[in-house]
């Protein structure tokens, strides 16, 4: 499970980061398209400089900026802890949310420095008119292995197409999440510790310099 959960992990923190092999003109794609391919853009733009890029703090902060009006972290974190949520305080609420959205970006943002060769494809799409609800489905190419299979549930808010879920060769990262918070629950008896958890991790991991790419 910690080898599949590691691997999850890092194709969600790529799968945004390159802009397509292909590229299509914004014309070309449907709304909810749209919102992944600006955000490709926007990270894509900003690895054509080498200073940039060497500084971490910085990478963290416009990753967040980029991701964050196109990923719902609030749905996400109620889908994470499932029956757990309603029994949340509010203040455990927003921590979890607080700190599982820290989780993500750092990760994209190490991912960012790491990797260098991927690039996005997008898979035709059908969208019924009126629809607040869609699966957005992409591949990841690299060169010299097999495509990555990266679709995304997005829902319309508030006007504005956002992710709540990303599925790799059909596995759920809310689902993978949601069990790796079940079994902490289980050794460290209460949601706050968990939390308590996640923010240590979260610290010392922002703390260390990122890996080189070898």
């Amino acid at each position: 499970m910690k080898a599949k959960h590691t691997i999850l992990f890092t194709f969600f923190a790529v799968l945004l980061t390159f802009a397509p092999l292909h590229r299509l003109l914004a014309a070309d794609l449907l709304p909810p398209q749209q919102a992944i391919e600006t955000a490709s853009a926007q990270l894509q733009a900003q690895m054509q400089d080498k200073n940039f890029t060497k500084d971490f703090a910085k990478i963290n902060q416009f990753v967040n900026q980029v991701i964050n009006p196109r990923v719902d972290f609030d749905r996400i974190a109620a889908l994470v802890l499932g029956k757990l949520w309603k029994t949340a305080t509010p203040d455990e609420r927003t921590r979890l949310k607080q700190e599982f959205q820290t989780l993500l970006v750092r990760t994209y943002s190490r991912a960012f420095v790491e990797f260098k060769e991927w690039s996005v494809r997008f898979l035709p799409m059908e969208m019924e008119p009126g629809a607040t609800k869609v699966v957005v489905k992409t591949e990841v190419l690299q060169p010299g292995i097999q495509p990555v299979a990266i679709d995304y549930r997005m829902a319309l808010h508030e006007n504005q197409w956002k992710a709540y879920d990303i599925m790799i060769e059909g596995v759920s990262l809310v689902t993978n999440y949601r069990t790796t918070f079940n079994n902490e629950m289980q050794t460290k008896g209460t949601l706050s510790a968990v939390i308590d958890s996640l923010a240590k991790r979260n610290s010392e991991a922002l703390a260390a310099k990122p890996a080189k790419n070898s």
